[in-house]
């Protein structure tokens, strides 16, 4: 058997076709979508995907604000940023990229980014009601994965998913995001004992824990749907997942490839976010002008 891939690269063009077209119905009515992203320090991963999001938001037409501050930036300075943006109408998404440095309490910028323009999904108040069900902005890189089982067909109630990885970003979303859509939810992590067998369970294995090749045949059952999430370099300097794709092809029924899997999804559920984030906004405009 020889895995049919799930391609990011295509499913999100796709994707961003539809927001570029909500893009210009919104704007028509007079409200320009409008992204901006504060960047603190020179971390070159950083620069790059800044670099990529805010070539994407100006190809779906949207307002792009980049907002470049020195790692030597106070807390007290960013937040005055950050509070600048949220009283900005012409701003309907804020990121602010991550890593921040040291001396910078991440989880207090985060909090202070209004909720209706959290469009990474990470604002408490959002996280929070992602998990009883209501409509909020989800974490992009869980909702990516499930724009992609949907797009390429693959049922999800009823079914075990596994996840291999608990950060706040992705493993924990994730799992909450599968449960709404009625599949039964396994979390696995570094204190998991003999993690081959629970993996070994999973019709739809997603693996994001952040460790070059990790996850082998060992891992996989026949069929299973693999998403890969990693994105590492391997002994040779060549980008590779956290799945070996090449062992797990062989097995898989459908598999992510890394690059061109999960990784341009991202940038493309924040676009969606903001799109969202705009049309509420909008919307609340009009309605008090007509009050």
């Amino acid at each position: 058997m020889t895995a049919k891939l799930i391609n990011g690269v295509e499913i999100g063009k796709e994707l961003r076709g539809e927001i570029k077209e909500g893009v210009s119905i919104l704007e028509a009515s007079g409200c320009k979508p409008g992204l901006a992203v504060i960047l603190v320090g020179e971390d070159p991963a950083s620069q790059t995907y800044v670099k990529n999001k805010e070539k994407s938001s100006v190809e779906v037409g949207m307002k792009s604000e980049l907002i470049r501050l020195p790692a030597t930036v106070t807390e007290k300075e960013l937040l005055a940023h950050v509070d600048k943006l949220n009283n900005d109408d012409s701003i309907h998404g804020i990121l602010v990229q991550l890593p921040l440095p040291d001396h910078i309490n991440e989880d207090l910028v985060i909090q202070a980014i209004d909720p209706r323009k959290d469009v990474d999904g990470f604002h408490p108040q959002n996280v929070g009601k992602m998990i009883i069900g209501q409509e909020t902005f989800l974490s992009c890189t869980p909702y990516g994965i499930m724009e992609m089982l949907k797009r390429a067909g693959i049922e999800v109630a009823g079914k075990h998913a596994v996840i291999i990885g608990r950060s706040n970003i992705v493993g924990k979303p994730m799992g909450q995001l599968l449960l709404q859509k009625d599949a039964t939810v396994t979390y696995c992590h570094s204190r998991t004992k003999d993690l081959p067998s629970f993996a070994k369970q999973a019709d739809i294995l997603i693996v994001a824990i952040g460790r070059a090749k990790f996850v082998t045949d060992e891992h996989i059952k026949d069929g299973a749907v693999v998403i890969d999430v990693g994105m590492n370099r391997d002994e040779n300097g060549k980008l590779c997942g956290d799945v070996d794709f090449e062992k797990a092809k062989e097995i898989a029924s459908a598999i992510t490839p890394v690059p061109g899997g999960v990784g341009p999804m991202t940038i493309t559920m924040l676009l969606k976010n903001t799109l969202q984030s705009a049309e509420m906004a909008c919307r609340q405009a009009k309605r008090d002008n007509e009050g």
